[in-house]
Parts: structure tokens; C-alpha cells; sequence
């Protein structure tokens, strides 16, 4: 109990301060600065005014400025997820697809790179065709999780105090431990970036850790929610991080209807559970 304590009283204030107003502005106002400084950074580059180690490290088409500002949303999306851990394991899921979906739309303007500047189509199709791709995708994942959303009945299982919060401490030391494990991931690719050397795909590399952390979440819950249907939700949410994290590494198009297909299954898995198994437990069944 002491330990679960901790965890409560370490994540509790963490929480709160990304959860303030002030906080969203000024990440808000900290990403248009660095979309801009990496917009003049690369034109520095073009015109030849950088410091050639400088120069090393800075790209020459402006469309990397537009995959860094995504990239950096999207790790304050999953900065996001890991607090959103201990509400719901269906939060949880949500969450991630809405990282998948702009994971797809960052995908969209990465191929943005291969085009000239100004912007011309001609011979290049093939990035055309993995940008439309990448876009219905998103587009898709976003309409199933607004049905994913509205058909959850956020009904609370029936659990002691000492239990409820017992399974919600556990919750906030995984998303803890996680967290670090997110700044050391991080922190180790922009080493290697700033260095010159070979460095990993930060989000796939974090979701396949998100994989074992759903796993154990599902191992944690079983404890305190031993019931069939309880479990196989678990274990299905389960299964469509997998697929997300499938459809990270497929090529073009593919990952897209990996995507949506995962979608898919998490919304029917939901509506199975709140519409069938809840209504048959609440009836007595």
C-alpha cells in the first residue's frame, strides 16, 4: 500500500500540471516557435549562412520543418496516452488511435519531401497516391472513433474502495514507469540524431513498448476484474494495439487498412461488451 501511495502521489501532481490551461498555451506557443526557427533554419541553409556543422544537421527542403512540428505533436500526444492510462483501459485505446490517425497524417506530408519546391506533380504518382492513402485512413480511424466514443456507456464495475483504488495506483506506477522509459527513448534518438549516427523510429520502437504495457495492464486487471467479459475486452483491446502497431510497419496503403481494420475491431469489441455483456450483467444473466 505504501508503494501504490507513492505512485498515486507522484502522478497525481504531474497530472494536474499538464492537464492546466497555461500548460497547453505555452506548448502550443513552443511548437509554432520551432515550426518557425525550423522554417528559417532550413532557408539559413539555402542560402548558404549557416555554420557548416550546423549546416550538417539542418535538412534543405522546407517541408522538414512541417515533419518536425508533427513529430513533436505527436510525442505530446503520447505524453498524453501514457497519463491517460489509469482512467479507462477504452480511453487508453482511443488515445492511441488518435495517435495512429496522425501518425497517417504526419505520413501524408513526409512524402511531401519528395516533391520539388515550388510543388509539381508530375512523375510522382506514386507519393500522390501514399498521401491520399495515408489521408482517408486518418479520415476513416477518426469517424469509427467518434462511434467508438458514443457507444461506450462508462458504466463503473462493481469493486471495493481499497480495490478501485488499489487497480487505479497500479495504473499510475505502469504509466509512470513508462513515462521514463518514454524520456529515455527519446532522449537516446536525439543523441544519436545530434551525433551524425544511425537512429531508430522513435514511435514504432514506443508502441512495441506499449504492446508489453497493455499486456501487463490486462495482467494487473485481471486481479481486480476476474469476469469473462471483463477479460476478453482487455485482451481484445489488447489485440488492436497489436494491429496498430502492425500497421506502423507495413508499406503504403497498407498500414491504412491495418489501421482502419483495427479500428474496426475495437469498435465492435466495445459495442459487444457495453450493449450485450453489460446489459446482460445488469439484468442478471
Amino acid at each position: 500500500m505504501r508503494l501504490l501511495e507513492f505512485g498515486t502521489y507522484l502522478f497525481d501532481p504531474l497530472h494536474s500540471l499538464l492537464e492546466r490551461e497555461s500548460t497547453h498555451r505555452r506548448i502550443t506557443a513552443g511548437l509554432v516557435i520551432v515550426f518557425l526557427l525550423g522554417l528559417a533554419g532550413i532557408e539559413l541553409k539555402r542560402q548558404g549562412l549557416l555554420p557548416p556543422p550546423l549546416a550538417a544537421l539542418t535538412p534543405d527542403n522546407h517541408f522538414h520543418a512541417v515533419h518536425l512540428a508533427f513529430t513533436l505533436l505527436l510525442a505530446l500526444e503520447v505524453v498524453g496516452l501514457i497519463f491517460s492510462l489509469p482512467c479507462s483501459v477504452s480511453k487508453s485505446v482511443g488515445k492511441q488511435f488518435e495517435i495512429l490517425a496522425l501518425i497517417l497524417l504526419r505520413g501524408s506530408f513526409e512524402e511531401l519531401v519528395n516533391f520539388p519546391e515550388p510543388v509539381q506533380l508530375e512523375g510522382r504518382f506514386d507519393a500522390l497516391w501514399h498521401i491520399v492513402a495515408d489521408g482517408v485512413g486518418a479520415l476513416a480511424i477518426f469517424v469509427i472513433l467518434g462511434f467508438y466514443y458514443r457507444i461506450q456507456r462508462h458504466r463503473t464495475e462493481i469493486m471495493r474502495p481499497q480495490d478501485r483504488f488499489a487497480f487505479v495506483a497500479s495504473k499510475k506506477i505502469v504509466a509512470l514507469i513508462l513515462l521514463v522509459v518514454f524520456a529515455c527513448m527519446a532522449a537516446w534518438n536525439v543523441w544519436l540524431m545530434a551525433r551524425g549516427e544511425p537512429h531508430f523510429d522513435f514511435f514504432d520502437s514506443f508502441y512495441t513498448v506499449l504492446i508489453f504495457c497493455d499486456i501487463l495492464l490486462v495482467l494487473i486487471s485481471q486481479q481486480y476484474l476476474p469476469a469473462f467479459h471483463a477479460v476478453l475486452r482487455n485482451s481484445g483491446y489488447a489485440v488492436a494495439t497489436l494491429l496498430l502497431r502492425l500497421s506502423l510497419t507495413a508499406p503504403p496503403i497498407a498500414n491504412a487498412a491495418i489501421g482502419v481494420g483495427a479500428g474496426l475491431f475495437a469498435l465492435c469489441l466495445t459495442y459487444a461488451y457495453d450493449h450485450l455483456y453489460m446489459q446482460s450483467t445488469k439484468a442478471g444473466v
